[in-house]
C-alpha cells in the first residue's frame, strides 16, 4: 500500500446517519450513495463503509497498489461498525461478519464480484453457531463463504464445490440444499477446504483481515473483468469511472423459517403498472434469488395467483413484515420520485434494507411510469421526457407475434422482458455470438445465465432460461438490453453436451427455429408471423411532450414507399436522404442501368436513361404524395459504378440485347471501368461531371414528379436536390447550372413552377473546410457523416470491424466512431462547416443524414452544433425525437445554472 493519496477515501453509514448522500454517486457509486441516503432518511440499513471510486482509479493508476492512507481509514470505519453491531471482526466469541460488494456510479447488475459472510473461519463459525443458537445456519454460511471467496478471490472455480455438494446429496439420498443438516455442512466445509488446498497448494485463509483485503482487491479487479468490460461497452460506461467498494455488516436471511431474502420493485418493471413486484426466498441469502439457483416465491398474493404459483407469497407468509416493506416502498418512491429496485433481508422477523436504486425497466414500463408520475404530480413533463432512454424505444417499434396466428406452445415460463423474437436455438453464449456474426437470428437457451454469458445475450434476438425468476440475472440484463426474455421455464430440460432441449416428448435441436414471447412467457415451436406495434396512449403522450420541447427537426432516410409510410407513422418531418441509387437495383430497371453505364457513347447512355426516366419519376411521385408537403431531400446518383456492373453471363446477354453491343465489347468496357479504390473513385458528383446526362435525367424526374403531384391537388412539394461528394465550389457551380436548366425546361413544358433548393452533401474534409465558398452556390448542407468519418479518420467502415474492438478496449476510441460521431475530429469539421456556411449564407439549411442521425449522443451533438435537423432510418425517428428533446432540456438547464 504505497500509492500516495490525500483526503477522505472511506465514508461510513448506519444507525440513522451517514457521511455520504444520494448526490455523491460519482464518488460513492450508486450503491454506496443510496445506502447513505437510506440511512439518512431513517430506514433500517446494516452499518458499513464505502471505499470511494477514486481509490479504484488510483489502484489502476499505481500498479494495483492502494493509497497508503486507505488501511487506517478502513480500520477506523470498521471499528465504528463493530460498535454499532456489538460484535468484533474476527472475534472468537461475538464475531462480526461482513459483505463486500461493488458499486459503480452506473448500475451494472451481476457484472462485478461480491463476497458474503466474510469473517468466518474455523473459530468464528463455532462462535456464530453458539451466538445464533443455530448450528446448521452457521455451517451453511461458512460453506457459502468458502465457495464464494474461493471462486471470486482465489480463482478456484465454483464448479468444484458444486460437484462436491451434488456428490454428497446423492450419497445421502438428499434432493434439496435445505434438506442438509449441520453435520452435512460440516463435512462439506472440510471437503471444500481440502479442495482449495489441492487446487492452490495452500490452505484456505483463516486470518479475517487477509480475507477482507483479498475481497476488496477482487472487487476492484473485477472492474476490469471481461464481462464488466463488455457491459460497459454495450452501455457506454467509461472505464475511467471506476467502482466503489461497500463493506457492510451481514444480516442473515438463512436463519430459518422467520428469515428470508428478496428483491422487489415499487412498480412492475416489465409493464409499468403501479403494483408491487418482486420475489423472495425463505431461509436463503440474496445470491440465491438473483442467481436463479432456486426458483423464488412471489411477493404479493395477487402476483402469485396470476402466475399460478402454489407457494405462499410474502404477503401471506409474513404479513407483518410485508406491511413494513410496503411502507418502505412508499417512502423510497416518494423520496427518489422514481421506480426503485430494492434488495432486502429479513433476519428472524426484522426487516433490513440492503440496496435501493432506480429500477431498470423496459421501454414500455419506462414510458408508462413517466406518464403516470406526471399525472401523480411526482415529476414534471420535462422530467418525464428525461426519464426514458431514447435508444430503449427500439423495443417498442418492432413487430410482435400475431395473436390470430396458430401457436404451437411447447413450454411456459415467466414473462421476464416483453417483446418477441424468433431465431435458431443455440445453447452456448459463444455460439450465439458466432452465429449472429454470420447474420443468423438466434435465441440463447440456457439452464440459467451468468454474467459470463453477456456477449451471447447481446448477440441473441431473445433469451430463454429453464431456471430463475423475473429478477434473475437473465431477466434484469435482458430488460436493460431490450431483449425479449422468458425465464424459469421449468418444463424445459437442456442438454448442453448433446446440443438440444426437451419439453415432454418435443425435442428442439441446435439450429431449430423457436419463438419466445417475453410478454406472455410462451415458448413456441417454429417461426411466428408478426404484427406492427400500436404507438398510441402513453407513448403518444410522451412523444407529444418531447415534440413540444425539442428544437431539432427529425427527418428520415427513405427511398421506398414502405419506408416513407413507416417514418410518417413514427412522426418524421420529411425525408432527409433519398438514396436514388437504391431505386436502380430493382430487377425491372437494373438492365437499363447497366446499358447506360456500359454504353461508350452519349447516345447509348441517353437511350438507356430514357427507359429509366418514367420509373424514376414514378418513384418520386409516390414519395412526394406520402410526404404530403414535407421537405424531401433527394441525393443524385452516388455509389461507385462497379456496384451496378453485370456479374454473370446472363447479365451480359441481357445488356447486349439492349445495347446491340457484343458481350466481348461489354466485358472490355467493364474492364476499363474497374477501379483500384472505388469508394474514392468515379462516384458522386464526379459521375455528374463525366456523364451530365445521368443527373439531368434524375433532375427531370424530380421536377416532373413535383409538378405532377402539385397539379394533382397534392400538397405543394419543395424538393431539395442534393449533389453528393462535392470537394470544390467549381463542381457544384457546374452541376447546379445544369439542374437549374432542366428545372426551367420542365416548368416551361408543364406550364407550372415549383419551389426547389439545390445543395450538397458535406462528406469530405475539404468540403467542410471550404464550406464558405461552397455556400455561395449551395442552398443547404447535409452532412453525410458515414463518409465524412471514413475520409476524416482514413478508416473504411466496411473493414473497421476487424480492429475496432481492439481500439475500444485500448481506449483509443470511447465508442465506435461509425455509431457515435467522433466529436473531437469529425464533429469539429461539422461545426467549422456550419459556421463558415452560415457566414456566407445566413439562412442556409443544415442537417445530418448519416447513421449518426439516429444515435442519441450524436443527436445531442447536432443540437449543440446548431443544426436544423437530423435524418435517420424510419425505426429510429422516435429515438431521435426523444433525444432531441433531451438535448433541449439539457441546454435549458445549463443556461439556468
Amino acid at each position: 500500500m504505497s500509492a500516495p493519496a490525500k483526503g477522505k477515501l472511506v465514508y461510513s453509514f448506519g444507525d440513522g446517519k451517514a457521511e455520504g448522500r444520494a448526490n455523491m454517486r460519482d464518488l460513492l457509486g450508486g450503491k454506496g450513495a443510496n445506502l447513505a441516503e437510506m440511512s439518512n432518511i431513517g430506514l433500517p440499513v446494516p452499518p458499513g463503509l464505502t471505499i470511494t471510486t477514486e481509490v479504484c482509479t488510483a489502484y489502476y493508476k499505481n500498479g494495483k497498489q492502494y493509497p497508503r492512507e486507505l488501511k487506517g481509514q478502513v480500520e477506523t470505519a470498521l471499528s465504528r461498525v463493530e460498535k454499532l453491531v456489538g460484535a468484533k471482526f474476527g472475534d472468537a466469541r461475538m464475531p462480526l461478519l461482513v459483505s463486500v460488494r461493488s458499486g459503480a456510479r452506473a448500475s451494472m447488475p451481476g457484472m462485478m464480484d461480491t463476497v458474503l459472510n466474510l469473517g468466518l473461519n474455523d473459530a468464528t463459525v463455532e462462535a456464530l453457531a453458539k451466538q445464533s443458537g443455530n448450528e446448521r445456519f452457521a455451517w451453511d454460511s461458512y460453506r457459502r463463504f468458502i465457495q464464494m471467496y474461493s471462486n471470486v478471490v482465489l480463482d478456484v472455480g465454483h464448479e468444484h464445490f458444486e460437484e462436491l455438494l451434488e456428490m454428497h446429496k446423492e450419497e445421502h439420498g438428499l434432493n434439496l440444499d435445505t434438506e442438509l443438516k449441520a453435520e452435512d455442512w460440516k463435512q462439506l466445509v472440510a471437503a471444500y477446504k481440502k479442495k482449495v488446498q489441492q487446487e492452490l497448494g495452500r490452505p484456505f485463509p483463516q486470518n479475517v483481515h487477509d480475507q477482507l483485503w483479498g475481497a476488496i482487491g477482487a472487487v476492484f479487479s473485477s472492474w476490469m473483468n471481461q464481462r464488466a468490460i463488455t457491459y460497459r461497452s454495450l452501455h457506454n460506461i467509461p472505464a475511467s469511472w471506476g467502482t466503489a467498494v461497500n463493506v457492510q455488516a451481514m444480516v442473515f436471511g438463512n436463519m430459518g423459517e422467520t428469515s428470508c431474502t428478496g428483491v422487489a420493485f415499487t412498480r412492475d418493471p416489465a409493464t409499468g403498472e403501479k403494483t408491487y413486484y418482486g420475489e423472495y426466498l425463505i431461509n436463503a441469502q440474496g445470491e440465491d434469488v438473483v442467481a436463479g439457483i432456486r426458483t423464488p416465491q412471489q411477493l404479493t398474493k395477487e402476483t402469485r395467483l396470476k402466475v399460478g404459483n402454489e407457494m405462499p407469497s410474502m404477503q401471506e407468509a409474513m404479513p407483518t413484515t410485508f406491511k413494513q416493506l410496503v411502507g418502505v416502498f412508499q417512502k423510497l418512491e416518494k423520496h427518489y420520485r422514481d421506480i426503485q429496485d430494492i434488495e432486502f433481508t429479513v433476519q428472524q422477523g426484522k426487516l433490513w434494507m440492503l440496496q435501493t436504486r432506480s429500477g431498470k425497466r423496459t421501454a414500455k414500463a419506462a414510458i408508462k411510469i413517466a406518464v403516470d408520475m406526471v399525472k401523480e404530480k411526482l415529476i414534471t413533463q420535462a422530467e418525464a421526457v428525461e426519464r426514458v432512454e431514447p435508444a430503449s424505444l427500439d423495443q417498442l417499434l418492432h413487430p410482435t407475434p400475431d395473436p390470430k396466428a396458430e401457436r404451437k406452445v411447447i413450454a411456459k415460463g415467466l414473462a421476464a422482458s416483453p417483446g418477441a423474437a424468433s431465431g435458431k436455438a443455440v445453447f452456448q453464449a459463444d455460439e450465439a455470438e458466432q452465429w449472429a456474426a454470420k447474420g443468423e437470428a438466434v435465441i440463447l437457451c440456457r439452464v440459467e445465465t451468468s454474467p459470463e454469458d453477456i456477449h451471447g445475450m447481446h448477440a441473441a434476438k431473445g433469451i430463454l432460461t429453464a431456471r430463475g425468476g423475473t429478477t434473475s440475472h437473465a431477466a434484469v440484463v435482458a430488460r436493460g438490453m431490450g431483449r425479449p426474455c422468458v425465464s424459469g421455464a421449468g418444463g424445459i430440460r437442456i442438454d448442453y453436451a448433446a446440443g438440444k432441449m426437451t419439453v415432454g416428448d418435443v425435442t428442439v435441436n441446435k439450429g431449430d427455429v423457436i419463438t419466445i414471447d417475453g410478454s406472455t412467457g410462451e415458448v413456441i415451436l417454429g417461426l411466428m408471423p408478426m404484427i406492427e406495434p400500436q404507438l398510441s396512449g402513453d407513448f403518444a403522450q410522451l412523444m407529444a411532450w418531447a415534440d413540444k420541447l425539442r428544437k431539432l427537426k427529425v427527418r428520415t432516410n427513405a427511398e421506398t414507399p414502405a419506408d416513407a409510410e413507416t417514418a410518417v407513422r413514427f412522426g418524421c418531418e420529411g425525408i432527409g436522404l433519398c438514396r436514388t441509387e437504391h431505386m436502380f437495383f430493382d430487377a425491372d430497371r437494373i438492365t437499363a442501368v447497366r446499358e447506360m453505364i456500359l454504353s461508350p457513347a452519349v447516345e447509348g447512355r441517353k437511350k438507356a436513361l430514357a427507359k429509366i426516366l418514367p420509373m424514376q419519376r414514378e418513384d418520386f411521385v409516390q414519395l412526394f404524395k406520402i410526404m404530403a408537403g414535407r421537405p424531401v431531400t433527394i441525393r443524385l446518383l452516388d455509389p461507385p459504378l462497379h456496384e451496378f456492373l453485370p456479374k454473370t453471363d446472363a447479365d451480359f446477354d441481357a445488356v447486349a440485347r439492349g445495347t446491340g453491343l457484343s458481350v466481348a465489347a461489354l466485358k472490355e468496357r467493364k474492364k476499363a471501368l474497374e477501379e483500384t479504390n472505388p469508394m474514392l473513385g468515379h462516384r458522386g458528383c464526379r459521375l455528374g461531371i463525366s456523364y451530365p446526362e445521368i443527373y439531368e435525367m434524375q433532375a427531370r424526374a424530380i421536377f416532373e414528379a413535383a409538378v405532377t403531384v402539385s397539379k394533382g391537388g397534392g400538397k405543394p412539394v419543395e424538393p431539395e436536390v442534393m449533389i453528393p461528394l462535392v470537394a470544390t465550389k467549381a463542381e457544384i457551380d457546374i452541376l447546379k447550372a445544369r439542374i437549374d436548366a432542366v428545372a426551367a425546361e420542365v416548368f416551361k413544358e408543364q406550364g407550372k413552377k415549383v419551389k426547389y433548393l439545390v445543395g450538397t452533401m458535406i462528406e469530405l474534409p475539404r468540403a467542410a473546410l471550404r464550406a464558405g465558398d461552397i455556400a455561395q452556390t449551395a442552398e443547404f448542407f447535409s452532412f453525410g457523416t458515414n463518409d465524412l468519418t471514413q475520409t476524416t479518420l482514413g478508416i473504411s467502415r466496411d473493414d473497421s470491424a476487424l480492429f475496432m474492438e481492439d481500439y475500444l478496449k485500448a481506449g483509443i476510441f470511447e465508442r465506435d466512431p461509425f455509431v457515435t460521431i467522433d466529436q473531437a475530429g469529425v464533429g469539429e469539421l461539422v461545426k467549422i462547416a456550419a459556421e463558415r456556411g452560415r457566414a456566407t449564407r445566413k439562412d442556409i439549411k443544415l442537417g445530418i443524414c448519416g447513421e449518426h442521425g439516429g444515435d442519441p449522443s450524436s443527436v445531442r451533438f447536432c443540437h449543440n452544433a446548431g443544426l436544423d435537423y437530423v435524418s435517420c432510418s424510419p425505426y429510429r425517428v422516435p429515438i431521435a425525437r426523444l433525444a432531441a428533446a433531451q438535448a433541449a432540456i439539457s441546454e435549458e438547464k445549463a443556461s439556468e445554472a
